[in-house]
């Protein structure tokens, strides 16, 4: 049968679970596929049930799919306790164990025979039969062993799949001699070779087959960590500081690796808070920098983000988020943070927020905040989450040949400052409000070290030059200006390509809302809906601040009714649309998913059927009707 793979390998954290998995999807993307990965795993350096799903076929994959049809079970090297009464469960059994209500009908089991036991799972061979499942069972340990290393058990498995879905070994090799050489490499190509051997001495009973095609553009297998960190090197980006923290540490790695590379800086610092100073400080010294975290680690920043705001000093942070609050779930998804986000900091916010929904957004609206934060002199956030930073999907290579952007945007020349208002004691009014700045509300900036440029820069309210003041009329002319950037914003963002992506049918009645990482599932869901002939439309929003008021009102006022998806408990978004809107509050409903896992769009169609009376969500989602708090 020719259709899509979803393929499952499943094992302990520290067993090389993530490499695999990548490497299997680069094959598959080489060979003229489309992928898509999915990772799941623990809060734990070595140990833990982990996964990843590598979703591949000939047409475009944007998102996780429902379930999966293909489960490699490796077996857990790191397994504390065997015991079911243990306080984890049987850790041992877990790669096989848990990975089975997800399996689809007709699916294929390869479990490792050497670590796995089926026969502690109380109703394995029951459910077998039920699902018309097929499974082959392999001492992928022993056959590791025989042949040299334990650790070659992954690359064992990775042959057998080959083998039961007719997949050729070719591009597996090619890849490998790309990463390896030498007797790894024969090593590791004789055991792919072996186990393909063995497996195909099965007899297969099943008739899944890994599909077939070919890209007509050179393609790329990112993530959203990756469009990230591209984005802000060819951006321009200097300087990153930054402490780790999961998700955000991808983004700060790739940066750390890349930028000393081309004469840029990075430095891991003692703490959150000292990381976005440090920013702030490179960029007020007049470099393009950035600085990150996640969760409790960007709430360290925001005494930096208010700094920035009132001082008026560009820069541009991402937040990652993941499940709070607090600690919360380090390693699983969530989007509880929008609203930490948006008004994160002491008194009224400056700032612009993006939240990109795909590995090209990422990359396109990074270099995007590194464009605003510097011509207009106030901090950008870029959110994603751990959803998009871990995501892998192949992009279309043009995406990332842009030319870079090294200017520092608005900023003065010497000798516009030796023409620009200074005070009587000849410092350079660096927060004037004239003629000039008062449309966009930004002030002239200088640079430490140029001629004439000398200014203060203080977190208290201040006058023109940066002393501080508490005059009541300063006060106001000054915050009024701050504020009026985000109009101007608003209005050169809203006169350029949009940021929101509309998808579906073009007269739609029904509406689907969403921001950020949900993007591909959404737009899945809207594919099948309209293929079964509903008229539905989706609204993927990435301007959170300043909100694009027009695009949105515009969309809900063409549907009857909307149903608002996002990965919260609290329904953040869909209050966010109210509050700039005022308005819909008997038109929007929300469909919430807060586990820790991502929405696959099978509960994104099941809560669109929600508005017509059906069952409105599926376990771990909450369906809340319009009109509900």
């Amino acid at each position: 049968m020719t259709g899509e793979i979803a393929w499952r390998i499943a094992g302990g954290s520290g067993d090389g679970i993530d490499s695999t998995s990548q490497n299997f999807a680069k094959a598959l993307m080489r060979s003229g596929l489309h992928v898509f990965t999915h990772r799941h795993y623990p809060s734990r350096i070595r140990g833990g049930h982990t996964y990843v799903e590598v979703r591949a076929d000939d047409e475009p994959v944007r998102a996780r799919g429902d379930g999966f049809n293909f489960l490699l079970a490796l077996g857990d090297s790191f397994a504390r306790n065997p015991k079911e009464d243990a306080y984890y469960g049987n850790e041992q059994a877990k790669p096989l164990a848990e990975n089975l209500d997800d399996l689809r009908e007709g699916g294929v089991i390869v479990y490792d025979e050497g670590l796995l036991d089926p026969s502690v799972i109380d109703d394995f061979d029951e459910r077998v039969a039920a699902n018309d499942w097929h499974v082959y069972p392999m001492d992928l340990r022993g056959l590791a062993r025989e042949e040299g290393r334990e650790v070659m058990r992954n690359t064992a498995g990775v042959g057998a799949t080959c083998a039961l879905l007719d997949y050729p070994l070719d591009p597996i090799k090619e890849l490998m001699g790309d990463r390896m050489g030498g007797d790894v490499y024969e090593a590791n190509s004789h055991i792919l070779d072996v186990a393909r051997g063995r497996a195909n001495d099965f007899d297969h009973t099943h008739d899944l087959r890994m599909p077939t095609g070919e890209h007509e553009t050179d393609q790329v297998l990112v993530s959203g960590s990756n469009g990230i960190a591209y984005g802000a090197i060819d951006a321009g980006c200097r300087f990153v500081s930054g402490y780790p923290m999961t998700p955000w540490t991808e983004v700060f790695t790739l940066l750390s690796q890349h930028l000393p590379e081309m004469g840029g800086i990075a430095e891991q610092v003692e703490d959150e808070i000292a990381a976005a100073a440090l920013a702030l400080g490179a960029s007020h010294a007049g470099v393009k920098a950035l600085s990150g975290s996640s969760g409790g680690g960007f709430a360290l920043m925001s005494e930096p983000l208010g700094l920035a705001e009132m001082t008026e000093t560009p820069v541009v942070l991402v937040e990652a988020t993941r499940a709070g609050p607090s600690t919360g779930m380090p390693t699983k998804t969530e989007q509880g943070d929008l609203e930490h986000v948006l008004y994160t900091s002491q008194g009224d916010s400056c700032r612009v927020v993006l939240a990109p929904g795909n590995q090209a957004e990422a990359y396109e609206q990074t270099r995007l905040a590194f464009e605003i934060a510097y011509d207009f002199h106030l901090p950008v956030v870029v959110v994603y989450d751990q959803k998009l930073s871990g995501e892998l999907r192949n992009v279309d290579a043009a995406v990332f040949d842009r030319e870079p952007s090294p200017d520092l945007g608005a900023a003065l020349t010497e000798e516009e400052l030796s023409e620009a208002a200074h005070h009587a004691a000849g410092t350079f009014e660096r927060y004037q409000h004239d003629a000039a700045s008062a449309a966009e509300g930004v002030s002239p900036r200088s640079i430490p070290g140029q001629a004439g440029g000398r200014f203060l820069a203080s977190g208290n309210e201040h006058h023109p030059t940066g002393h501080i003041s508490e005059d009541a009329d300063n006060r106001v002319t000054q915050m009024d200006r701050r504020l009026r950037k985000l109009d101007a914003i608003r209005e050169r963002l809203d006169d350029g390509d949009t940021n929101q992506v509309r998808h579906g049918a073009a007269d739609a009645t029904v509406g689907v809302l969403t921001y950020g990482s949900n993007q591909g599932t959404v737009h899945e869901a809207v594919d099948r809906l309209v293929a079964d002939g509903h008229d539905v439309a989706s609204l993927s929003v990435s301007d959170l601040m300043p909100f694009p008021a027009t695009e949105v009102r515009e969309f809900l006022d063409s549907v009857e009714r909307c149903l608002v998806v996002e990965m919260n408990a609290s329904g953040q978004f869909r209050g966010l649309v109210q509050r700039e809107l005022g308005a819909y509050g008997d038109v929007l409903h929300s469909l919430l998913k807060y586990n820790g896992e991502p929405f696959e769009p099978h509960e994104i169609v099941e809560g669109v059927g929600g508005l017509d009376g059906g069952d409105p969500a599926t376990a771990g989602t909450r369906y809340v009707p319009a009109g509900s708090d």
